[in-house]
């Protein structure tokens, strides 16, 4: 299974569409910090301002773990785009290349090499939302320095800089399992076409849908969330709350994880019975 895996994670990053990711979070991120370097502090000002009366605030807020998390908030709806140029690929690419028919004369079963893509997507999801978090982290420490972590809500949180980093560290960790979760989707659509634009244009039809009905407050809608994985996937905010719910975090893992399997399972249940023409 190893050497299928490493294969396919070689032929995965020699394709120039694997780093359009790399390359527009390289550019996003630096701009967005930059551009909250020079306006100064103004969101962390306006969130403290009606508290000063209340409260002495000493320590620099405005730090690398406050933007890290303005980031996240940012970017996250825009990740799975990315997500998706490369998963949708995974198995609609061979297609359209032609090379299905070349890679199962070999003595490798289906099942191995659909679960080493399938790895693949993973690792690659893993790696992206990686590169977003040290670089975020990273050149926010550099232009903004560290401290307490501010976190705007119903209810100001402040997460002592002692606490932040492992927080932190299970917040991105948390985010690539609910990325894992889109990826899979993509990957289940890449299954059923031969054409890899599809799958990214279905996956992002999918996500989008699916946020405006867990975040727009109607009545009918909030019947459906719970059935939505779009619901679940800000789970990692739950790492920024005091204190943490760990049973709601533990929940929309098992949810997530659960929606994951299903895409594969049935991602391997079509393509195990998939005509191979090409």
């Amino acid at each position: 299974m190893y050497p299928i895996f490493r294969n396919e994670v070689l032929k995965t990053y020699l394709k120039w569409r694997t780093y359009i990711g790399f390359v527009g979070i390289a550019v996003i991120v630096p701009l967005v910090e930059v551009g909250l370097k020079l306006e100064g502090g103004g969101m962390v000002k306006q969130m403290t301002r009606s508290l000063e009366q209340d409260f002495f605030f000493v320590g620099n807020l405005f730090n690398a773990y406050f933007v890290t998390t303005f980031i996240m908030n940012s970017l996250f709806v825009h990740i799975p785009f990315l997500i998706s140029l490369v998963a949708g690929d995974q198995l609609a690419g061979e297609a359209t290349g032609g090379t299905f028919r070349l890679m199962l004369i070999s003595p490798v079963s289906r099942t191995r090499i659909l679960f080493a893509k399938y790895l693949t997507t993973l690792f690659y999801t893993l790696t992206l939302v990686a590169f977003l978090g040290a670089l975020s982290v990273g050149l926010g420490i550099i232009l903004f320095g560290t401290g307490d972590l501010i976190v705007p809500g119903r209810m100001l949180v402040i997460i002592p800089q002692a606490d932040v980093a492992w927080r932190l560290c299970i917040a991105f960790g948390l985010a690539t399992w609910s990325m894992w979760c889109i990826a899979s989707l993509a990957f289940l659509f890449s299954s059923l076409v031969e054409n890899a634009i599809g799958p990214i244009i279905a996956t992002m039809t999918v996500v989008i849908i699916f946020l405006l009905i867990s975040n727009i407050p109607v009545e009918l809608f909030q019947s459906i969330r719970p059935y939505l994985f779009t619901t679940y996937s800000n789970v990692w905010m739950n790492m920024l709350e005091e204190p943490i719910p760990w049973p709601d975090v533990f929940r929309s893992v098992s949810i997530l994880g659960a929606f994951s399997i299903g895409f594969v399972m049935a991602t391997w249940y079509i393509f195990a019975r998939k005509d191979i023409l090409s």
